[in-house]
Formats: C-alpha cells, structure tokens, sequence
C-alpha cells in the first residue's frame, strides 16, 4: 500500500503503518492536551496505541487461521480506521471463508477475557466515558474489544460479519452474485453511519462509512473480475496492436510517442523482440519534470521487473501479477518474444465486453 512503511516481519507477515495513522494520533494527543493536559494526552496515546496492538492481533487471527488453509499473509497494514490483513487470495470454499473471518472478533473475545481476568471492570457508565481517561485504561480497553467484535460481526461487507454473511450466501448462489448481496448491505450500512457521523458531527464515523462504501465496491469488482479471470486465457485479452521502444531511443523519443499514441505504457524490446522492460508515462512524466536531460536513453527510467506469461496462461495468473503492482503484463512465445501485453485498463474492458 502507498504511503506505508515497514515495521518489520512478525509471524511471516510484513507489518506495515500508514503515514496518516501518526496523523491520527497527533490529533488525539492534541484534543486529550486541550482538554486535560499532558497527563491526559499521554494516557490516551497509550490507550490508542494499546487498541491499536489489539487491532494487530485481531488481523494476525485471520492471518494465522488462513494459513492453515494454505493461504499466505504477505503484510498487514495499520490504517487509522484499523487494519488490513491483506491475504494473497481469499479462500473460496464457504466454510474455510467463515473461519477466517470468525477468527479475527474471535481474538477481541480473548482479549477481552484476559482482560476481565486481570482486574478490568465493566461497568455500565465505562461505556459512556470510554473517549475520557476516568474508567481506566483496561476497563476502556475491555470495553472497545467488545465493540471491535460486535462492529466487525455486522453482517456487511467488508467486515467480518459480511463475510460470513458472503459465505453462507454461497451455499445458494454463485459467489459473484452473493457478493454483490453482501456489498450492497455494506454500502446501505456505510450510508447509514455517514449520515449519523453528519449528524452527530463525529468525522471519524464519516471516515469509516467512506472507507466501508468503498472497500465494499472494490471488493465486489474484484470479485467479479476473477469469475471472468477464470473464463478467459491471456492471449484473449492482450493489446496486440501497440507502439514499442527500442535500447537506442531516448527520454525525446519516448515523449513523442506518448503525443502521438494512447498507450500509458511502452515495451522497450530488443532486436530480436526479447522485452527488456516498460517506459510507463507516469515514470516519463516524472523524468522530465525533474529535468532529465532528453538525450538520455529510455531505458534509464525502464522498469525491468515485468512479470511473463505465455498465451495459454490464464488471466488468474495475470491478475496476480498486477495486484503486486506491475504496470503491465508480457505475454510471450516460448522462445521469449513479446506478442503482446495486458494492463489493468483493458482487463476491465474486456469485463465490460464480456460481462459481469
């Protein structure tokens, strides 16, 4: 994810923080300041940090659960709104699904027990007062685990509970469909906080109902992308007809190119038609905009990580390739040569073509 840096690896997974959750905690240290002086700012930085540790876990639940069904955590990412455990695929059998997602509030669960065994108190008034310091801080941290299990068992997409909501739709329809269900009442619910986060004029209930309606859309595209993903070989959707580099052009060359075509990326070949690597437009943007001389070759700003695929390939494997960022994907002959390459922008529109 953009704007995130690495924390380190725990448990075979990269954790990640975004820039804007330090953004998250100034403001807290600063209204906690305003309101009860350093003492109460730092006791509210410790209490958001210590949430945030509990949000960790609640991901590594669903990490850890999945990895017992063979699926890989490649990095989990703390997000002002909570976290992210991003999953190299999402398991497809019904019931596999409900475990990993049951596993994450199933984590709050235990914490919330260990917590009550260490002496928090639950009294009814710590409900009212969990954004003051008076309860304490393992009474409020008892309190939002629980709510972090009821928040994330709503039966809406994204959350957990519309995950599930999605798996056991799936025991009577096809997944494209029941997705489309379950996103659609994580939308309804993303418009309802919306409008109580206005009213209440809370902007952190407006943050996560806009976070929600669009997870939840993404998720259901992305969804229906793979259902056509499954149906169709690479040579069906690769751009054939394109305009291509060679070593000997330069940063000049390349920018007449992007006036006179509307390719956003350009396969830099050999003589033999062996790809060396992609001159993307933002990457030859960016060039000329920190004054790279002209007369420098194209192959200075190439990217050379390209992910190859052959023509019977399927488009699963291309869509894998792309999530892990590559501009585009070669499809080639077995003796190498570039016949053609496939990009986000065209598998869409084969979708469209295709249907949905």
């Amino acid at each position: 994810m953009t704007w995130s840096f690495s924390l380190g690896r725990i448990l075979g997974s990269e954790l990640r923080v975004h820039v804007t959750f330090f953004l998250l905690l100034a403001w807290i240290g600063f209204a906690a300041y305003s309101n009860g002086g350093l003492p109460a700012a730092i006791e509210n930085l410790i209490f958001v940090l210590a949430l945030f540790a509990c949000v960790i876990a609640h991901e590594f639940g669903h990490a850890l659960m999945a990895r017992r069904y063979g699926i890989k955590t490649p990095d989990i990412t703390l997000l002002p709104i909570g976290g992210l455990a991003r999953l190299e695929r999402m398991p497809e059998k019904p019931m596999q699904e409900v475990w990993v997602a049951l596993a994450g509030p199933a984590v709050n669960i235990l914490i919330w027990v260990v917590l009550v065994i260490l002496g928090a108190g639950m009294p009814l008034e710590t409900m009212m007062q969990i954004d003051s310091t008076g309860p304490g801080l393992l009474n409020r941290l008892a309190y939002v685990n629980l709510l972090l299990a009821a928040f994330n068992m709503i039966p809406a997409f994204p959350m957990d509970g519309g995950r599930v909501f999605r798996a056991l739709l799936c025991l009577k329809m096809d997944r494209v469909k029941a997705t489309r269900v379950a996103a659609l009442a994580g939308q309804v619910v993303a418009v309802a906080f919306g409008f109580w986060g206005l009213s209440t004029g809370n902007p952190i209930l407006v943050l996560i109902a806009v976070f929600v309606f669009i997870a939840a859309n993404s998720e259901s595209q992305d969804v229906a992308m793979r259902s056509v993903a499954r149906r169709v070989l690479a040579r069906d959707a690769m751009i054939t007809e394109f305009h291509a580099l060679s070593p000997t052009d330069t940063l000049a060359t390349a920018a007449q190119a992007v006036i006179h075509t509307t390719q956003h990326e350009f396969p830099v070949l050999d003589s033999a038609g062996a790809l060396l690597g992609f001159v993307t437009r933002n990457g030859l943007f960016s060039a000329l905009a920190g004054d790279t001389p002209r007369s420098e070759p194209a192959t200075s700003i190439m990217e050379t990580d390209i992910p190859q695929v052959q023509l019977t390939s399927g488009l699963e494997t291309v869509l894998a390739g792309l999530h892990k960022g590559a501009p585009a994907i070669a499809v080639c002959t077995q003796a190498g040569n570039m016949v053609g390459y496939i990009t986000r922008e065209n598998i869409g529109e084969l979708m469209v073509i295709r249907g949905r």
